[in-house]
């Protein structure tokens, strides 16, 4: 993910509800379930899908505990 990119995702996170917010990591989740599953049967072409993955989940969990600690002003 670009740098770019990073910054775009967590200003769209920071305005969301804290319930859009799950949802939203709940969508990453999948994502990362599905693509797990296809680097398994060998079909995934590429493979820094999976890490950048999973760096994203951990930014918007990160996202999601500064709002539910500090209220929706965070």
């Amino acid at each position: 993910m670009k740098r770019s990119e990073v910054r775009e995702l967590l200003k769209k996170a920071r305005g969301l509800s804290l319930l859009e917010l799950e949802k939203l990591i709940r969508e990453k989740k999948r994502e990362l379930m599905d693509l797990r599953f296809q680097a398994a049967i060998g079909q995934l072409s590429q493979n820094h899908r999976i890490q950048d993955t999973k760096k994203s989940i951990a930014r918007l969990l990160t996202v999601w505990n500064e709002k539910r600690k500090g209220g929706e002003d965070a």
